[in-house]
């Protein structure tokens, strides 16, 4: 297959493009600093997203049977980093008629307002009373402004005419790859309060080949 992965040089994005071009798929890696992108995948695309004009994303689609990006905020100011990046790459992919897309967004994005959903549900039906009642709301109160941004992204791929998934993994971790994660269509996992970069990655990439999770929202956890 022909992939574009965007933040390619992010905790995700990266082990994207291993996974990938271990198995033998064309990669074009987008990045910030493309001199930071490992293993070159021999096309490297940079552009910071969030500045960039969808017009200079064109070439770094055209062709591509799927996009995948890992695409997030790095601390509490980026607050609308994946909501101004991701409505960049839908401009360009309908520029370029690329319509598969896939993201990574956050276990609690379910019950997070926005613009499109002003009143979500209270609880996302996977949750558990520990995670509804004690764990949501803390992390909620702590990174506010990253979720809200999140949201925002979501509503972008909803309104859009692309083929989009979005994956929703609760606290990520840098353990490696076990393939024992669990999955879940339009809601969160019961019990699951982590899963790996890797893992992710793995699923990720399996949504692209198999073409499965077109229209909807995934929770990941171990």
């Amino acid at each position: 297959m022909k992939l574009t992965i965007f933040a390619a040089t992010g905790g995700i994005g990266r082990l994207l493009l291993t996974r990938a071009l271990a198995a033998g798929h064309d990669v074009t890696a987008v990045a910030r600093r493309p001199e930071a992108v490992t293993p070159s995948p021999g096309r490297v695309i940079a552009a910071d997203l969030a500045t960039v004009d969808p017009d200079a994303l064109v070439p770094a689609v055209v062709g591509a049977d799927a996009v995948l990006s890992g695409l997030g905020g790095h601390s509490r100011a980026d607050t609308d980093i994946a909501t101004r990046g991701t409505e960049t790459i839908i401009a360009a992919m309908r520029a370029a008629g690329v319509t598969r897309i896939i993201v990574v967004s956050a276990a609690p994005i379910a019950t997070v307002a926005s613009p499109a959903r002003p009143h979500p549900p209270r609880h996302d039906p996977g949750d558990g009373p520990l995670t509804r009642h004690l764990l949501a709301p803390a992390i909620k109160s702590v990174l506010r402004g990253h979720y809200a941004d999140l949201a925002r992204m979501e509503d972008a791929l909803r309104a859009s005419d692309l083929d989009w998934t979005i994956v929703r993994p609760p606290r990520l971790t840098n353990g490696k790859y076990t393939g024992s994660y669990r999955t879940a269509h339009g809601r969160n996992l019961r019990g699951g309060t982590s899963v790996s970069r890797a893992d992710v990655a793995h699923h990720m990439l399996r949504a692209a080949e198999n073409g499965t999770g077109v229209g909807e929202t995934v929770g990941i956890a171990r």
